[in-house]
């Protein structure tokens, strides 16, 4: 039977620092819930906004898959590995972090807040080399359907990263009913409403409400308004160096 688990928006930590607005699915920082840890192997998911002209200096990031969707402005993006690149909406980012790495993010617009999801998936593997990515999805943007944006394979839609994780977005007018097939046996995922109303069962979503699921190999997302929603399948076993 499949296994639910309801994270309303509302029920996020929160925390205003002026130059940054940020909610958090999971704890993070200096917010901890103990029910809200992880979902399986994903481990963050930030809404954030980046005030005009500001962002995170360099600090430093290891052994942890990083990957940033843009929702409104840009991001400029520096590391140690010689990479600086500016992402915008309708683009991916992703950062193996691997080994260690050490990178910055500043809103380069000095005009226009930036608003964006920074979301962490452990790698199945520690100490990996540490690598960057990014990948316009705009053009590939599906109307009442699923667009892959994240896989665990180089040459499928989207980027990749080092773990049996897919990541898509759906698009949805009101009404729109699809089914999700989950790509992988003892995987579950985290539906995260960007916008509009969803229902997946007998739970109804709005606004940033998520709802966890697993323990199935399909499920039914309905828009019972135009929605723009994500989803991300992680597996549930996280990787056996966290268990040591």
């Amino acid at each position: 039977m499949m296994k639910t688990i309801f994270h309303p928006a509302a029920g996020r930590g929160h925390a205003d620092h002026g130059w940054l607005d940020t909610w958090h699915s999971f704890s993070f920082a200096n917010w901890y819930h103990p029910d809200k840890v992880n979902f399986g192997a994903l481990r963050v998911l930030n809404d954030d906004k980046v005030a005009q002209g500001m962002g995170f200096g360099k600090h430093p990031h290891r052994d942890m898959e990083i990957i940033s969707v843009p929702l409104e402005g840009s991001l400029e993006h520096q590391d140690s590995m010689g990479n600086t690149s500016v992402i915008h909406k309708g683009e991916i980012q992703v950062m193996s972090a691997g080994t260690g790495v050490m990178h910055s993010e500043f809103n380069p617009d000095r005009n226009k807040d930036a608003k964006f999801l920074q979301i962490w998936i452990f790698p199945d593997k520690p100490n990996l080399t540490p690598r960057y990515g990014q990948q316009n999805i705009a053009a590939g943007k599906v109307k009442d359907g699923f667009q892959q944006i994240l896989s665990p394979d180089r040459d499928e839609d989207g980027v990749w990263i080092h773990q049996e994780a897919w990541m898509n977005l759906a698009d949805f007018s009101a009404g729109t009913a699809r089914e999700y097939p989950l790509h992988k046996k003892g995987n579950g995922v985290y539906v995260f409403i960007l916008e509009g109303k969803a229902k997946i069962g007998s739970h109804e979503l709005g606004r940033r409400d998520a709802l966890g699921i697993s323990e199935t190999e399909t499920f039914v997302l309905e828009a019972t308004e135009d929605a723009e929603i994500l989803l991300i399948e992680v597996p549930m076993q996280l990787p056996s160096y966290l268990e040591k």
